[in-house]
């Protein structure tokens, strides 16, 4: 049964570069010695992530076997400690941490790939919670095996198996792991379905794994179709940022739910664990009122208010959280930042900005965020939200709400002051016109 063919998962190609997540564990050592096995086939290049959660007194003798390992098979090793939380929802900052962590791998060795080692196990214990808590149809698929990003791919190609399997493979194979103590504990809601449900459901079926993948893919494709759908309806009842309620009331009931959860996650972003369908349910009768202006109020300080024919989701703050201004050569925010035309500098920081005015349209407008924002950010091959870069960057809930966003007249985005550059920022060497600065 440990005998698992990765090959039979996944289509490698010649000169992969491959960022494998790894945290000693069973699942991710197996993962590594799985590609161990096939790298010289493919000329792969592999470079082993690792987040230390700095909470074990295990933690550090981890790391060090991992660097160890990686220095014996000739591997590269990338780590991290986190060293303080400050979120309330531990696995939730946590596993922020680790994803920006790798991306910032993969971006450093312009990896294709960022593999993780979660298996069929761990996809059960996902839907099972998200269907207990509520969601929509993305949540309840759980999470896929192959995830576009920009420039490169999340794959987890071992959900086709169990942890048994994985166990299994090491115990085969000679690969040594290390047990995290902290995944007995009952306190974690995961433990307890991996100690009390998932025993039940595999003395049901040992196969029961494979159901769980098939009900991942059946609602990731109707999730897929209905995407659609809900993207139409959002051209038509959206109105800047705030619901039209009579364009609102004239959409599918089914689509109406679909439209105020990609508000909420657009809004919310990585706190989205703090919503559930009772947030959906209170939204709904707000929009439903017979009273022309009224509110309620959501977690983290924000507010839905009703005024009239439009509903707006605002974070309560005594300061101005919403600004447009055309930039004439200086400005002054109301978070005290100021953005100003200069004639020149040495320095290229995320503070300076450089750009052609040939490749944009003037005037430049600077704003808040709005839903969707994208950028096109510098080195990298595609768009990225402006709302996980905020989250990558760890700015915090109410200054995401006041951070300036730099577009041109076309409303396309060139420039976060202070966290990204986008293609159109020009290197010293180049040819610019403008140069931008933010203090």
């Amino acid at each position: 049964m440990g005998n698992i063919n990765i090959e039979e998962s996944f289509k490698f190609n010649n000169n992969d570069v491959i960022v494998v997540g790894c945290s000693s564990g069973p699942d991710s050592m197996a993962l590594i010695d799985m590609l161990l096995k096939i790298r010289n086939k493919y000329n792969l290049s592999l470079v082993v992530a690792h987040v230390n959660h700095n909470l074990r007194k295990e933690s550090l003798e981890e790391e060090e076997y991992l660097k160890d390992y990686c220095d014996v098979h000739d591997l590269m090793f990338e780590a991290m400690t986190i060293n303080e939380y400050g979120d309330d929802n531990f696995h939730n900052e946590a596993r922020n941490i680790r994803y920006n962590f790798f991306e910032e791998v993969v971006l450093k060795y312009n990896a294709n790939y960022l593999m993780t080692a979660h298996h069929g196990d761990d996809l059960i214990e996902t839907i099972l919670m998200r269907i207990s808590r509520g969601s929509n149809l993305n949540g309840y698929s759980g999470f896929k095996k192959i995830v576009h990003m920009d420039g490169y791919d999340i794959v987890r190609p071992l959900l086709n198996y169990t942890k048994l399997q994985l166990e299994e493979y090491d115990l085969e194979n000679g690969v040594k792991y290390y047990v995290d103590s902290s995944n007995e504990k009952d306190k974690y809601t995961r433990n307890r379905y991996r100690k009390y449900i998932l025993p039940f459901l595999k003395e049901e079926d040992p196969n029961i794994h494979s159901k769980f993948l098939k009900f991942s893919h059946v609602i990731s494709d109707a999730d897929h179709f209905i995407e659609k759908e809900r993207n139409k309806a959002l051209d038509e009842v959206l109105e800047g940022d705030s619901i039209h309620i009579k364009k609102f009331k004239n959409i599918d009931p089914f689509l109406q739910k679909e439209v105020l959860y990609y508000l909420m996650s657009e809004f919310y972003q990585d706190d989205l664990i703090l919503i559930n369908d009772k947030h959906i349910e209170l939204l709904l009768n707000l929009i439903y009122s017979n009273r022309a202006n009224t509110f309620i109020n959501l977690p983290n300080e924000v507010v839905a208010r009703k005024s009239y024919d439009m509903v707006e989701l605002k974070r309560i703050t005594d300061e101005i959280t919403s600004y447009e201004i055309e930039f004439n050569g200086y400005v002054e925010l109301p978070n005290n930042k100021v953005i100003e035309q200069i004639e020149d500098t040495s320095l290229n920081s995320n503070n300076i900005c450089r750009l052609n005015s040939s490749e944009v349209t003037l005037p430049l407008i600077v704003r808040t965020r709005k839903f969707g924002d994208k950028i096109m950010v510098k080195g990298l091959n595609g768009s990225k939200k402006v709302k996980d870069i905020f989250i990558d960057k760890k700015v915090k809930l109410d200054d995401r709400d006041v951070w300036p966003v730099v577009v041109d007249s076309k409303g396309v985005v060139v420039w976060l002051p202070g966290l990204k550059k986008s293609k159109y920022d020009k290197k010293k060497t180049e040819s610019y016109d403008i140069i931008l600065r933010c203090s």
